[in-house]
This record gives structure tokens, C-alpha cells and sequence, in this order.
């Protein structure tokens, strides 16, 4: 058994909804133009700092495989085995998905908002089940049994679905000794930190993950966190951080 491993979480570059302050969830918008930047500059800065890996994961939606797709050819790495996952989607915002935040912060409150977007068991309203946004009705879900598949979900239920794929299907490739990068949502990332961490419902509502920045986790074999950082320039981290908490104010 390895004595440590490594394992690199990485959200998406910006997206086009982003960009225009919109709730996204399993909406699969594209990069903009910055969020393409974003991805190629965390591949070269993997590559500068002698980061390499075995195996990638990444979720459904274009937003991740694109920086992920991105990121690996700016290290060369474009060969490398890609698995995707819907577990790995972001959080499903429900009926709020395609509505501005700040709008919605306008009409209903900012603490209600910071409610949807950040609390641990508040789903926002959810779908109908006749809504062209089910994704039962969508072809990149036709091989989930369609009662796995969420009209809405809180931080809990994200949770629920990215930690039993995180130990059934990750954290055996990173105890073999695999070298693992998955490239994920703001959402599906706060819930595996959420639980890495070992944070409290409260304590994970203000954890804001930037856009397009290596997040480096350091595990013991029973993956007890030991370190962790992200790579980068510490200003323009904590700047795109406050960005992300910037995005549900009126």
C-alpha cells in the first residue's frame, strides 16, 4: 500500500452562465472564452509545479470535460484515460436553474438565495416532472435508471451521490498507487471537501471554490487529510473565491 497519495480536484473555467450570473446546475453550457484560458492555465501550472497523473474523472457536462480537455493538453497529457460520471455533476439547482442570481437575490431575498445556492439541506424548488429540463427526458442520462436522476437537490443529496462514487470508484485507483486529477463542478467539489475536511453543515456554507484552480489534497492510507493547498498565485485565488461568494448578492 502507497505511504501517501495525492489527489487533485479541479473546477470547471468559467462557463457562458457564469459569466452572466446565472444559476447553471445540469444546464451543460459551454467555457467562455475566459474559462478556456482558466483550463489552460491550470495545465501549465500542473506541469510547472511536476504534477502527472494516471487517470482523470470528470462529470457529464461540457463545462468540465472541456477544461479538462483543455487542462490535459496544455501537459501533453491529451492520452491520458477519462472517466465520466453524472455523480460528478454539479449540484441540480431545480425550477432557480437559467434564473440571474442577482435577480432572484432582488426578488427574494439574499438570505434566501444564500439559502439555495449555500445552506446544506435546502433544496431550491424543483422541476416539474414535465419540464423539458428533466433529465430523464435528456439523451446524456438514457443509461441512468431514471429514478436516480434529481428534479432538484440540496448539498446533502449531492453528497449522497459524489461520496459513494468518490470511495467505490476513486480512492481504490488512488490506493493502487494512480496519480488522479477530477475536474468537477463548484457544487460536487464542496461536497467532497465537505467530507475531506470533515466540516460541519454550517462550516461548509462558506467554502467558495475559484474557478480553474488545482486544488491539491495530501491523504495518509486511510485518507486522513494531511495537506492541502491550491496552486497559484494566493491573491488571485482568494480574489476569484470572493467572486464566487459575490454571485447570489442583489
Amino acid at each position: 500500500m502507497v505511504k501517501t497519495m495525492k489527489l487533485v480536484l479541479l473546477r470547471h473555467g468559467e462557463s457562458v452562465w457564469n459569466k452572466e450570473n446565472l444559476f447553471t446546475g445540469w444546464t451543460d453550457v459551454d467555457l467562455s472564452d475566459a474559462g478556456r484560458r482558466e483550463a489552460s492555465e491550470a495545465g501549465r501550472i500542473l506541469l510547472e509545479n511536476g504534477f502527472d497523473f494516471d487517470i482523470c474523472y470528470t462529470s457529464y457536462l461540457k463545462r468540465a470535460i472541456h477544461t479538462l480537455n483543455l487542462a490535459l493538453e496544455a501537459m501533453d497529457r491529451e492520452w491520458l484515460p477519462v472517466i465520466k460520471s453524472w455523480k460528478l455533476n454539479e449540484r441540480h439547482y431545480g425550477a432557480l436553474q437559467g434564473l440571474n442570481k442577482g435577480e432572484t437575490a432582488a426578488k427574494y431575498g439574499e438570505e434566501q438565495v444564500k439559502l439555495w445556492r449555500r445552506s446544506f439541506g435546502v433544496r431550491p424548488p424543483l422541476l416539474e416532472a414535465g419540464d423539458e429540463r428533466n433529465p430523464t427526458t435528456q439523451a446524456m442520462y438514457r443509461g441512468v435508471e431514471p429514478k436516480q436522476l434529481p428534479l432538484g437537490e440540496c448539498l446533502r443529496d449531492t453528497i449522497a451521490r459524489t461520496m459513494p462514487y468518490f470511495r467505490e470508484e476513486i480512492a481504490p485507483q488512488m490506493k493502487m498507487g494512480k496519480r488522479v486529477l477530477v475536474t468537477a463542478h463548484g457544487n460536487s467539489l464542496r461536497a467532497l471537501v465537505k467530507e475531506f475536511d470533515r466540516l460541519s453543515d454550517d462550516e461548509i456554507a462558506g467554502v467558495n471554490i475559484p474557478t480553474g484552480v488545482p486544488l491539491v489534497y495530501e491523504f495518509a492510507p486511510d485518507l486522513t487529510v494531511l495537506n492541502k493547498m491550491y496552486l497559484g498565485d494566493a491573491a488571485a485565488v482568494k480574489a476569484k473565491m470572493n467572486k464566487v461568494a459575490d454571485q447570489g448578492k442583489a
